[in-house]
């Protein structure tokens, strides 16, 4: 799973904020606000990785216990498919 090029993550007033640019600017019409663990699984998805090794990498990254990791990301994951914001 990768996140759809034409996006960028910014840090503005001290918030994690993603904006279409170019083509995709002309489908979606807004921004996204992301929390520090959003922004850093939004930067993961920016490459292509399974779901298992974002379980991973959010283990590695933060105090959490699997569980939870598993259910934050693939709560994330179905925002970003549900949103078509994914190749």
């Amino acid at each position: 799973m990768k996140i759809k090029k034409g996006f960028i993550l910014r840090v503005v007033g001290g918030e994690n904020v993603v904006v279409p640019v170019g083509e995709l600017s002309k489908q979606f019409h807004g921004m996204i606000n992301l929390n520090e663990t959003g922004a850093f699984m939004w930067k993961f998805f920016s490459e292509e990785h399974t779901i298992e090794e974002a379980i991973d990498a959010l283990c590695a990254e933060y105090e959490v216990e699997r569980e939870r990791a598993a259910a934050d990301v693939q709560k994330f994951a179905d925002v970003l498919i549900q949103n078509a914001f994914i190749e």
